[in-house]
């Protein structure tokens, strides 16, 4: 009953399926070990003291910015240069923007500084100046934004002097010298009140070291590929059942030989009605052929 599956049409039936459920397995497998990683990454994070509690070390001691650096305090010196604000920033709940200057260090570099942040719409608030001459910052170090850190605007056309993406890749096309892959946000408001009106802006925990909503995004692919896996086998033992159903119609003589594999059980049902509209007249027509 069962020779069909050795047909060349069932035989390119058998190895879509023996291809398609281990790559079902092999994926979901993957995606589970993607949303392990970063439940075990969220659990070191926790065990490992605040970043901001740590001793400040010098900018260039903790370059590049990484899951263990990332919110340390860093320390540089230098003379503030351009300033820009950051608009579309949250924070309390609140909408307002950031105040970002640029630490021109000895080196010529420039580091990017979170000032403070501000409610209202940037350009309309007044801005508190940066201080003069040279200063030395300690503020929590933070990974150049991407486009999908929260509260980037990446639709451009912002004002003169506004940016919407904290990044060097960024910045580089704004002013004509280096700026530093990372940026500072200080802890607290600038010493002697230039600051006073501004709020410090909390360090952001580093992007894969929390069960975000990519981390529950992993473990659905997760379900889904092992349910795609599942649903490929359940369809090919309907077939097989539906198939084999076919040939014991033709085994019994329910179905004319040869016409199973090309209609399977539809094409048995159809034939079968066809006779029997064949073999049993109308009603009308019997009638007619009594009156002559």
């Amino acid at each position: 009953m069962y020779r069909f599956l050795l047909t060349p049409r069932w035989w390119g039936i058998n190895l879509f399926v023996v291809l398609a459920i281990p790559f079902c397995v092999f994926m979901g497998t993957w995606q589970l070990g993607r949303f392990e990683d970063r439940v075990q990454s969220h659990e070191q994070a926790e065990k490992q003291p605040d970043p901001s509690t740590r001793a400040a070390k010098p900018l260039d001691e903790l370059l590049p910015v990484d899951k263990v650096t990332s919110g340390r305090p860093a320390v540089a010196t230098g003379t503030y240069a351009d300033q820009f604000l950051v608009p579309g920033r949250e924070l309390d709940e609140r909408r307002g923007f950031y105040v970002l200057s640029l630490l021109r260090t000895d080196g010529g570099k420039a580091l990017p500084v979170v000032r403070g942040w501000l409610p209202g719409t940037a350009g309309s608030v007044p801005v508190p100046a940066a201080p003069q001459g040279e200063v030395t910052v300690t503020g929590d170090l933070q990974a150049s934004e991407n486009i999908h850190s929260d509260g980037v605007d990446t639709r451009g056309g912002l004002p003169a002097g506004q940016l919407g993406m904290i990044s060097a890749a960024s910045l580089v096309n704004l002013v004509d010298y280096d700026v530093y892959d990372a940026w500072v946000t200080l802890p607290e408001a600038e010493a002697g009140g230039t600051g006073g009106a501004m709020k410090p802006v909390p360090a952001a925990a580093p992007q894969g070291s929390g069960l975000d909503l990519k981390a529950f995004q992993n473990l659905g692919y997760t379900g889904e590929w092992f349910v795609f896996a599942g649903f490929v086998l359940f369809m090919w033992f309907r077939l097989v059942r539906r198939e084999a159903e076919a040939v014991r119609d033709v085994a019994l003589g329910l179905v004319p030989a040869g016409e199973e594999a090309d209609s399977g059980v539809a094409g048995a049902e159809g034939a079968e009605g066809a006779e029997g509209a064949e073999t049993v007249p109308a009603p009308e027509t019997t009638k007619a052929a009594q009156g002559s």
